[in-house]
């Protein structure tokens, strides 16, 4: 059955629309449409470059107290929190047997003081003898020049001179015995009471006691703290900065500080050290930031956030760092051109935290680059400018 010629022709009138409407759906926003892109100018002005990190706060001077050998603790006179003097005592030891050690020391040392008398006494008594055992010989020798006495007595009487001066050696000899006793005796009396004096920890700083590690009737091995003390006054942020960040940090940097504990605020600090040696694993280097000012109620150990400022850029050029692309291993932006897409390279330079790059060469002033796109770029595609992407990526 053939239909009227009328409604052949509306049949291909309406085929016709609809295939125009499908081409321009394809074209317009199917996936032969431009590609959607924002664009943003190149500005000229001043960048501040920084870097961010996440630390802890910690003591860069603190203290463990404890003994140098094995004891038993015998009391523990403070508490953590409690503010200490340099001087103050911290904590006892059982002495066990050092008290009847020292008293046998000073027994003994008393002892070797009376032998040194002694000594010194019996040299006293020798020297005399020998000057009067000398004299006699003397005047032996010289009656027996005359022919009073026989060579025999003359011999005998310097033999008792030289015996007599033997004497004073030996006497001599053992003063010196008996002075170096007295030197050991409270050589070994000192080191004991160096041993006792350690029984007694006391903090070598005014500080805060950190930590209480053990309580009385413990038993401690040599080097093992008791207590531990800190120096309020050498609190610091101990920063892990990302190693491709850290190169621009030096030691005297201006830095911002948030604590966990009051986020709020930013608090004024100063790169205080740099380490040297970075984490391999994580990749990350340590950047030792202090306060300004310490401020009041903060803890240990606390969480913080450090932005350091490495340096202020002035009269550069700079465009929003989402703009910069990477093509064939080269650093570019997208531009555009009669409503196509240029790729330019840029030596990019810097970039800052509010996302912005500086850009060395490529670009001037006021050129316009592609930040956002609804979809991947390629050289000489075809994009629509608008003011702004809604529910697509960059």
């Amino acid at each position: 059955m053939r239909l009227p010629r009328g409604r052949n022709i509306a049949l291909v009138v309406g085929g016709l629309g609809v295939a125009l409407l499908l081409g321009w759906l394809i074209t317009s926003q199917g996936p032969l449409a431009p590609a959607k892109v924002t664009l943003a100018k190149v500005e000229q002005g001043t960048l501040v470059a920084s870097t961010f990190g996440i630390g802890t706060v910690e003591a860069r001077r603190s203290y463990a107290i404890g003994p140098t050998f094995a004891s038993r603790v015998r009391r523990v006179l403070v508490d953590q929190g409690d503010e200490v003097k340099g001087g103050q005592l911290l904590a006892e030891l059982d002495p066990v047997d050092l008290e009847d050690r020292v008293a046998s020391g000073t027994f003994a040392a008393e002892r070797a003081a009376s032998a040194i008398l002694a000594a010194e006494a019996q040299l006293a008594e020798a020297r005399s003898r020998a000057q009067l055992a000398g004299a006699s010989a003397r005047r032996y020798r010289e009656l027996r020049a005359q022919g009073f006495f026989s060579q025999e007595a003359t011999d005998a009487k310097t033999h008792e001179a030289n015996a007599a001066q033997s004497s004073v050696d030996a006497a001599a000899a053992q003063l010196a015995v008996s002075r170096r006793d007295l030197q050991r005796v409270r050589a070994d009396l000192s080191g004991v009471g160096k041993l006792r004096a350690q029984m007694r920890l006391i903090s070598p700083v005014d500080g805060v006691i950190s930590a209480r590690l053990v309580e009385p009737g413990t038993t401690v091995v040599a080097g093992q703290a008791v207590v531990q003390v800190i120096d309020p006054a050498s609190l610091w942020v101990k920063a892990r900065i990302d190693q491709g960040q850290a190169g621009g940090v030096r030691v005297g940097q201006p830095a911002e500080i948030v604590l966990r504990s009051n986020p709020a605020a930013a608090l004024p600090g100063q790169v205080q050290r740099v380490d040297w040696v970075s984490d391999a694993v994580t990749e990350e280097r340590i950047v030792n930031v202090g306060f300004a000012a310490r401020p009041a109620g903060v803890s240990v150990g606390e969480l913080v956030e450090v932005t350091l400022r490495t340096a202020d850029l002035r009269d550069v050029r700079s465009v929003p760092a989402a703009a910069i692309k990477r093509l064939d291993r080269r650093d570019g932006v997208w531009l555009v051109s009669a409503g196509r897409t240029v790729f330019r390279p840029v030596k990019v330079g810097i970039t800052t935290l509010d996302g912005r790059s500086q850009i060395l060469e490529g670009l001037e002033a006021g050129d316009e680059v592609v930040v956002h796109s609804e979809k991947a770029l390629k050289v000489d595609a075809r994009v629509k400018v608008v003011a702004a992407i809604v529910g697509s990526g960059s």
